[in-house]
């Protein structure tokens, strides 16, 4: 039976990939965004129309984390989330017969940086980080909408493994060009999730009508960055790689308009609920991600896209 999915902010890297995935299903998907084709933001009788009757919404609206953190940068980071967040929450509110469940975007880097432990969804939210504080005030603008026809989910996104896009330069272009060592001290964790396994957890959480709240959308198995590097070489069959020192990297990502910190800081974040829920990963293990990927991808580049 065909459904009706809203995707705002589907426009990008995952956006797209989604669009293609539900329309193979039959499914009807109307994209909001400020493209002239698209349902605008700007025009609330439109967004309302959009939303009634509809199934599923998905928020992905956001400005790209890939810049630097100027303070220019950082409000802009926040206002572009909370205020598609509220935009919608009110439309919903507005509607007679709402979206049966709204999943809104959030960031794995809720919890802050981690080297010493793992983070679950019982762990506090208390990262006093700037990208833990956006996905907080982001966390507090979608709850603080009680809307009794309509499950909530907020889904704490870490960087996602795909295909035909993406924020950061690929990881393959650097082992292609020997620079494939380490990143800093090789040691930061990277959590991480294949697109497909973020697909097929928005088909679980559709399917399983008594989650709701903030769960954790990433692979069960996170590495550290000298065994993504490792494992992308030894899988391209690359065996030389150049280490990127910590002064290095800080030097390029001003030159390229990007934070450090997105390569050189641990995120440590573990699925603990979607695990307890019964959800089976695709690709539970990076080996397995970037072989999918390599071989989907030839003779292209992985991407990673972060929320």
């Amino acid at each position: 039976m065909t459904k009706k999915i809203i995707i705002a902010g589907g426009t990008g890297f995952i956006g797209r990939y989604l669009t293609d995935q539900f329309q193979q299903l039959g499914h009807q998907v109307i994209v909001i965004s400020r493209q002239p084709e698209h349902v605008q933001w700007t025009h609330n009788s439109a967004l309302i129309n959009t939303l009634e009757n509809s199934d599923l919404l998905i928020n992905l609206a956001g400005k790209s984390i890939n810049c630097r953190f100027t303070e220019k940068n950082k409000a802009a980071l926040i206002s572009s989330r909370t205020e598609t967040t509220k935009i919608l929450g009110n439309a919903v509110r507005s509607c007679t017969n709402p979206p049966k469940l709204w999943l809104n975007t959030s960031g794995a880097n809720i919890y802050g940086y981690a080297d010493r432990k793992a983070f679950t969804e019982v762990t506090e939210t208390n990262g006093t980080d700037f990208l833990a504080e956006l996905a907080q005030v982001w966390e507090s603008a979608f709850f603080s909408f009680k809307l009794p026809q309509t499950r909530q989910i907020a889904m704490r996104i870490s960087v996602v493994l795909g295909k035909n896009g993406g924020v950061l330069s690929p990881f393959l272009n650097l082992v292609r060009f020997g620079l494939g060592g380490k990143q800093g001290s090789g040691k930061q964790i990277f959590s991480w999730i294949h697109i497909a396994d973020l697909y097929e957890s928005i088909l679980f959480f559709w399917a399983n009508e008594n989650i709701n709240g903030a769960i954790n959308i990433t692979a069960p198995n996170p590495v550290d960055n000298n065994t993504l590097m490792h494992t992308i070489k030894r899988l391209k069959h690359i065996p030389i790689g150049l280490p990127a020192s910590t002064w290095m990297i800080k030097i390029g990502a001003r030159l390229i308009g990007t934070e450090p910190d997105l390569i050189l800081k641990s995120v440590w974040v573990l699925p603990l609920r979607l695990e307890q829920a019964g959800y089976i990963f695709k690709y539970p293990n990076i080996e397995s991600a970037i072989s999918n990927l390599i071989e989907l991808n030839k003779p292209g580049n992985i991407s990673v896209g972060l929320i």
